[in-house]
């Protein structure tokens, strides 16, 4: 299970260099200088000595700042450029391996790792924020070092306030092992475009005949929403293998909290994986409810526009 848990087919070619800070913005530059030297220290201590001190306790990293300022980017650069047993995965396959091991054998396989890189960490459901501050309180004194990204939420973005202080609050056994890194800055997959919109006929046409059939998958919106609720999103993933494309026909407004959560996940999924995507049907301001886009999952909806928004661009190019 642990061997897969590395930077996705969309993340496999960063690096610090490749990562291009907006100048309008310090905070970016600094971030990326401060992981830089957190991920350079990991190659000068190593070496063979006679007498091995004891392994230092782990270090934390977190980057806290809205859509789109390249945290991920950050994250995965700095997993590449660390020397030493690590592993990349998101706060929600963090919680679905520690449910299938158990939190005692979870914490035993995990601690081979010098890195863990876990990308969205969520605050908005206190029982798992408890259940992963508890497993990373076992990791770190071992030495276990964390680097983590988070989303604060586009209107706290207006009023200046970040998650850093939700964070330390609900990690409290660890919070003092975590140097919080504000990453400011827009949203670049929206920068310089329209709100996402969907294909009409001809456009979605026009994409469908530019796409290998082997490596296309096609499917109405409500067709795969069906589907996923009889599929566990750990196993979403799985559904995209072998898939280079999709093509979502007539995609609705979705009621169902349980079915647009399911239908985010597969997002984040296809975004992750690198799999392009074309849409038609609704405006997609309109799927979420607002009660949903402002509530406890605020940042997930934000997130899905976001990428959907990146996606559904390349599909036009």
């Amino acid at each position: 299970m642990l061997e897969g848990f590395v930077p996705s087919a969309r993340f496999r070619n960063v690096s610090f260099d490749n990562y291009l800070p907006n100048p309008a913005f310090p905070s970016q530059a600094e971030a990326k200088e401060r992981l830089r030297t957190f991920a350079t220290k990991s190659r000068s201590s190593g070496g063979f000595r006679l007498f091995r001190r004891s392994k230092p306790e782990g270090e934390g990293v977190y980057l806290d700042g809205g859509f789109g300022v390249g945290k991920t980017h950050l994250l995965a650069a700095t997993w590449f450029a660390f020397d030493g047993a690590k592993a990349f995965l998101s706060f929600q396959e963090l919680l679905y391996a520690m449910g299938a091991l158990g939190m005692e054998e979870a914490r035993r396989a995990f601690a081979r790792f010098s890195l863990l890189a876990v990308d969205e960490f969520e605050l908005d459901d206190p029982g798992n924020t408890h259940m992963v501050n508890t497993f990373l309180a076992g990791l770190m004194p071992s030495g276990t070092n964390v680097v983590t990204t988070s989303n604060t939420e586009p209107g706290a973005l207006g009023q200046g306030r970040f998650n850093a202080e939700d964070f330390r609050r609900q990690i409290t056994e660890i919070a003092h092992r975590f140097d919080a890194l504000r990453v400011d800055g827009p949203d670049f997959r929206a920068r310089g475009v329209k709100p996402a919109a969907p294909l009409d006929g001809d456009g979605y046409a026009a994409w469908r005949a530019s796409k290998p059939f082997e490596t296309l998958a096609e499917a109405s919106h409500r067709d795969l929403n069906r589907h996923l609720l009889n599929v566990h999103p750990a196993r979403f993933g799985k559904l995209l293998a072998g898939v280079d494309n999709v093509g979502l026909r007539d995609v609705e407004a979705m009621p169902d909290q349980n079915v647009a959560l399911r239908f985010v996940h597969f997002v984040d999924k296809v975004y992750d994986l690198g799999v392009g995507l074309a849409v038609t049907g609704s405006d997609l301001s309109k799927i979420f409810p607002d009660t949903y886009r402002h509530g406890a999952y605020a940042k997930k909806y934000s997130r899905a526009f976001s990428r959907l928004t990146e996606l559904l661009r390349e599909a036009r190019t």
